[in-house]
């Protein structure tokens, strides 16, 4: 310890006199402009825009527009051009002839870009910038798109984005994010999940639980930001493949009300809203949130509720040049998740099966199992099922900005959170069977006598002699988590350059406690559960199940801590006809490890690991033509394993803890003139010795599930590209285009799987869509193609492609000079598509397609809702 506490030393003084030599550097003086510009900065609708950005091109000078929108800038004598920007809005340029000595005064009125190449973007970058000026992949969502794709959890916005495969067919939360053909199970390993500017969770792996189930989409985002590649890898959490931000809406001096309802068929009723404006001079606040009852999309019998609150309160200070903006969040909200379940397999036609009431089965969850409870070690254990994954707490996030004098500006963020989380579901079969089976074959397969019976849990009916048994298991995992992190960087403009220097720091804790029971019901939508009775060879009456129940036990108490400090310099700099990025990031992480080897044993596995490595990117824009730019990026990154997938060669003694290594490369071409915009991009990911975790039947006791390490290696090479034409004023059609060819190039312990290709990831993705808005009358259709995949790694069974078309269409009534409200009508699969979006994992390498039976997942069937805006 005291060897690591100098290592940290040495790195502070290193990177301390670093520092104090880039200010000595970057503090040389410029020379005194000799004109002066200044005005007001609005939006097209009359909104002042507070920190919008006056840049004087090519000049590396500017200043942001103050509480009321003007701003005053300095100009060199001379022909000049002036930029100015805001996030969220198309940037604006404009030439001036400057004389010395002279004032000018000139009022920018800002629009929105339906284009969003010429909108700026702050992620993945140390200043705002546009997208056709980044050298990398971007993608941007404003609010009225996010509000179109919401319907029923994260993956319905991701799934639009080029080189992004989400899966959502599990419900609301616990989207499976696969990007550019990297290895995982999903759950956002390599795309971090950022809320204005910090990650929700800074740490990969300490479980399995997905970062969106801290987090929910509302009326409060402005805007969605995706960078992938490039320098984004130098930012937040470390990510590898890309970062996804969400930017809330914040307060100006215009005030502005939203209040939604919406219903859905299925049981849906949802409450949205948003308020924002003034509190005092220089004092600005937005507050937003939900309420919602739902008893679908899939019939349960377990209905969940929950709501969000969020809000954030900015002060302006130093005539303008410094703000303070905090941020908050609270939430209490469950919803239901959805896993695989038995489909019928005719002839490879993989659809959901018919149960025994001769209804079709859309969900093996049921309401009529959510009451049983078991002894552990630690006392009588009651299952939480019927709350599905429930989330409480939230987080409190401090941002502080400054601009100094001569360029300097200060961005530093810093965040508490802590939530009390279950993950609760219902897996995908008894770990062995898996399958429906009839009442014969369930006795004989488990040795049970051919005198038992068969009778329903809930009014002593026996089953009816054809029909089939469903043996499964409930999953209730215990999941608090508690974090520290913070950002803070400083950034000097000179000349062309944007230099800047900063440090990443987090501390997070997690619980993984794990409870698992075995219960019995028939087969149908919800099952019923299903009391099976004996006499045994001497006589006595025998319950092998009560109420469905047949067993219960804890398989799990572990405890994982992560810690990282990171430390970073990049420079962005910007010329006539080049762009240019380069930026190194180093960083330690070390971890804590505490596992009970048999609940309640009192014997524990623990140790502590730690490790470090660096990141590099190298990214550059060539300005072809006024409507037409080349960019090509390259990055050498890294990804710190999952401590959860750290075993012990001995007690307290840890394996090997080694960073797995990123290699992406990307070249590109972004077009935007008149009517049509477009993007296109080459792309290389490879990616060394991952460490993939997998829950799997335990082979040596089904009832249980357990956490598989592979080591793997893998190799993507690929295409992306995008599309948006204006046909007349009003009328777009938009689309995006994929295609990857990613395989494993290495496999330890399964060699003859190298060549494959990963799992859970097509080679060919799209969408097309058709918008309108024009005389108050908005509508949008769209459609997601997925192409063909293998459910796992052995490349045994093929999924096949599908088609999610989506529907969102309302007209709006002015109510007042700036009031109106919009009745809207939206539609997800508006075609019913049942496509498969993944096999079972649990069954891995072992399942095959040729039975009478397949485990999957469904999409998500069509649901219709309606939606009451207010706007005033």
């Amino acid at each position: 310890m005291k060897q690591l506490s100098l290592k940290f030393l040495f790195i502070s003084h290193y990177f301390k006199h670093l520092y104090c030599a880039l200010i000595l550097v970057l503090s040389i003086g410029m020379a005194n402009a000799q004109g002066t510009l200044s005005g007001i900065i609005t939006a097209k609708n009359g909104e002042t825009l507070i920190g919008a950005t006056i840049m004087v091109k090519g000049q590396g000078s500017g200043t942001i527009s103050d509480i009321d929108g003007s701003y005053e800038v300095k100009l060199p004598a001379g022909e000049q051009v002036v930029v100015f920007s805001y996030t969220g809005y198309a940037t604006y340029e404009m030439s001036i002839m400057v004389d010395d000595g002279t004032k000018y005064t000139e009022n920018v009125a800002l629009g929105v870009d339906n284009f969003s190449l010429d909108i700026i973007v702050v992620t993945g970058t140390f200043s705002g910038r546009t997208q056709k000026e980044s050298p990398m992949s971007m993608t941007l969502l404003n609010a009225a798109q996010l509000q179109q794709l919401a319907s029923n959890s994260q993956a319905d916005v991701l799934r639009t984005i080029p080189g992004i495969t989400a899966e959502g067919g599990g419900g609301e939360v616990a989207t499976n994010v696969f990007v550019r053909g990297m290895p995982s199970g999903g759950q956002y390993q390599f795309t971090p999940l950022q809320v204005d500017g910090l990650p929700v969770l800074s740490t990969f792996g300490l479980n399995s639980s997905a970062h969106d189930v801290y987090f929910r989409n509302d009326m409060g985002i402005r805007n969605l930001e995706f960078v992938r590649g490039g320098s984004s890898t130098l930012f937040g959490a470390g990510s590898v493949a890309g970062i996804v931000n969400y930017t809330s809406v914040t307060g100006s001096e215009e005030h502005e009300n939203k209040v939604q309802l919406e219903w859905a068929d299925g049981g849906r009723i949802r409450t949205d809203f948003l308020t924002a404006g003034p509190l005092s001079e220089n004092l600005f606040y937005a507050f937003s949130g939900f309420y919602r009852y739902d008893e679908g999309p899939l019939e349960t019998g377990m209905p969940t509720r929950g709501y969000q609150l969020r809000g954030n309160v900015k002060k302006l200070f130093n005539n303008g040049k410094s703000s303070l903006t905090v941020y908050t969040q609270f939430i209490d909200d469950n919803v239901q998740f959805y896993l695989p379940y038995p489909l019928a397999n005719d002839a490879g036609q993989r659809e959901r099966p018919v149960g025994n009431d001769g209804e079709t089965i859309y969900t093996m969850l049921t309401g009529q199992a959510k009451d049983f409870s078991f002894d552990t070690p630690f006392g009588r254990f009651k299952s939480p099922i019927g709350n599905g994954v429930t989330t409480k707490g939230g987080y409190v996030m401090f941002d502080l900005r400054h601009s100094f004098g001569n360029d300097w500006r200060l961005s530093s963020k810093a965040k508490a959170a802590s939530y009390d989380h279950w993950f609760n579901l219902f897996l995908d079969g008894d770990g062995d069977h898996n399958v429906p089976e009839t009442q014969e074959a369930y006795l004989t397969d488990r040795a049970l006598p051919a005198n038992a019976t068969f009778a329903y849990a809930d009014d002593g009916k026996a089953l009816a002699a054809g029909d089939l048994l469903f043996q499964n298991r409930i999953l209730d995992r215990q999941r608090p988590m508690q974090e520290l992190v913070g950002e803070t960087y400083l950034t000097k403009t000179i000349g062309s350059h944007n230099i800047s220097l900063g440090t990443f720091l987090a501390n997070t804790k997690a619980d993984d406690n794990n409870w698992i029971a075995n219960y019995v019901g028939d087969f149908r939508n919800a099952p019923r559960m299903v009391n099976i009775n004996y006499t045994d060879s001497l006589g006595n009456d025998v319950a092998y199940s009560t109420g469905g129940f047949i067993s219960g036990s804890q398989t799990s108490n572990r405890y994982h801590e992560s810690s990282k400090i990171a430390f970073f310099v990049g420079d962005e700099i910007k010329g006539e006809q080049f762009n240019i990025d380069i930026g190194l990031r180093w960083e330690r992480a070390s971890g804590i490890i505490s596992r009970e080897t048999g609940v309640g044993s009192n014997t524990f596995q623990k140790g502590d690991v730690s490790t470090s490595d660096f990141a590099i990117a190298v990214a550059g824009l060539y300005k072809l033509s006024s409507a037409m730019n080349l960019y090509a990026n390259f990055s050498r990154g890294y990804f710190f394993p999952q401590l959860r997938s750290i075993s012990f060669s001995a007690p307290g003694f840890p394996q090997s803890y080694e960073p797995e290594s990123v290699l992406q490369g990307e070249v590109g071409v972004k077009y935007a003139k008149n009517n049509l915009a477009a993007t296109a991009a080459l792309f290389y990911v490879g990616l060394s010795d991952r460490r993939n975790v997998d829950f799997i039947n335990d082979p040596n006791n089904p009832a249980n599930v357990i956490e598989e390490v592979k080591v793997q290696s893998t190799q993507t090479f690929g295409l992306e590209t995008s599309l948006n034409y204006t046909i007349t004023q009003g009328l777009n059609v938009y689309g995006n285009f994929t295609f990857q060819n990613h395989e494993f190039t290495k496999v330890e312990g399964n060699e003859e799987q190298e060549g494959n290709e990963l799992r859970r990831q097509p080679n060919v993705m799209g969408m097309v869509g058709l918008s309108y808005d024009g005389f108050g009358f908005d509508a949008n259709l769209s459609g997601n193609f997925m192409g063909s995949k293998f459910a796992n790694d052995g490349n045994t069974v093929e999924l096949d492609g599908f088609n999610i078309i989506r529907l969102d269409a309302g007209y709006k009534f002015s109510l007042g000079e700036k009031e109106t409200f919009r009745l809207g009508l939206s539609v997800f699969n508006l075609l019913n598509a049942d496509g498969i979006t993944e096999g079972s994992p649990r069954q891995g390498d072992a399942q095959t397609g040729s039975s009478e039976y397949f485990v999957g997942r469904p999409i998500l069937p069509r649901r219709i809702f309606i939606r009451g805006t207010f706007d005033f």
